[in-house]
């Protein structure tokens, strides 16, 4: 990978700076192209001068993404959300960069999608469909590409973890959505390096779809209860009736859409059909590597608390 250039769509979310990360210390040039680039300014001190190059870009837009993608010699997508027009985001989108680095002559294209429960594009649920779709389009575009599948993706700097650990320490009594849902959690450094592998040897994963999950599953209701035990607090949990959730996930400026409560409550483990991360010599790691050490902030007197507190 020394000195080859790396389009990152997406590049600038959560999982954009660890694949950051493990593509730049392969010598990789990057260019990071997104909605708001410089997100991801924060990588500047890890990249060697001329390493990393920053391009704004609006994935509904074919253009922009053509042109984010000229002259790269891989491309890796990460784009994903759950609001706005998502067919197109993460549909159509997906396409236009699939053919745009067939175009340029790309050596590789990884296509990060997600564990969904149905594949059927057809499914009510819009996020799972459009993530299927894109999948779909990328494969007939780029022969080779590599569909990257997995779970929910914790990390000291994530958005479920954090936001869990942020109402559990403020909260007594918390309730607790799909209580019986099992999640395999999936540790971001893990899947950041497997993407860089799918980068860095398309003849080997090229044209391969894997998932990617980590080596437990765990209740929704286990999930909190851990946190709650590494804050070092008692806590109540109150599991809720699907109709109550989804009730609450229909309502606006709620933490959780109605396409999120879906997925939930269907669980997101690996379906066994594919590949993960033995193909990558990976050993996926545990949430309680870290939960411990990442929940002393939370706590009442943080590293000093002994005991359990209120």
């Amino acid at each position: 990978m020394n000195g080859k250039m790396v389009a990152l769509m997406g590049g600038t979310g959560f999982l954009g700076n660890y694949v950051a990360q493990a593509l730049l210390s392969r010598g990789a040039r990057l260019r990071i192209c997104g909605r708001n680039p410089q997100a991801a300014f924060k990588l500047k001190p890890l990249a060697n001068l001329g390493q990393l190059q920053f391009a704004r870009m609006d994935a509904t837009d074919r253009r922009s993404v053509e042109q984010c993608i000229e002259g790269a010699d891989a491309v890796v997508n990460l784009v994903g959300s759950f609001d706005g027009n998502l067919a197109k985001l993460m549909g159509e989108a997906p396409g236009w960069m699939a053919e745009a680095a067939k175009n340029t002559g790309a050596m590789s294209f990884v296509h990060v999608s997600a564990i969904a429960a149905e594949p059927e594009e057809d499914w009510s649920n819009e996020y799972a469909s459009a993530k299927h779709m894109g999948e779909r389009r990328v494969t007939e575009a780029f022969k080779k590409a590599t569909i990257i599948r997995p779970s929910i993706i914790f990390g000291k700097d994530d958005n479920f973890l954090n936001m869990f650990g942020e109402l559990i320490s403020k909260l007594p009594i918390l309730p607790v959505f799909g209580p019986e849902a099992e999640l395999q959690l999936v540790y971001v450094d893990d899947v950041a390096e497997a993407i860089a592998q799918s980068v860095e040897n398309p003849g080997k994963h090229g044209g391969k779809t894997y998932e990617l999950a980590g080596p437990e599953k765990l209740s929704m209701m286990e999930i909190n209860r851990r946190i709650a035990d590494a804050q070092h607090r008692k806590r109540t949990f109150l599991p809720m009736p699907d109709g109550v959730s989804a009730t609450f996930a229909a309502l606006p400026g709620t933490p959780m859409g109605s396409d999120q409560w879906d997925l939930l409550k269907q669980g997101n483990v690996a379906s066994g059909d594919y590949p993960g991360f033995e193909k990558f010599g990976i050993e996926p790691k545990p949430l309680g590597l870290f939960l411990d050490k990442w929940m002393t902030r939370f706590r009442k007197h943080g590293r000093f608390e002994p005991r359990l507190s209120a």
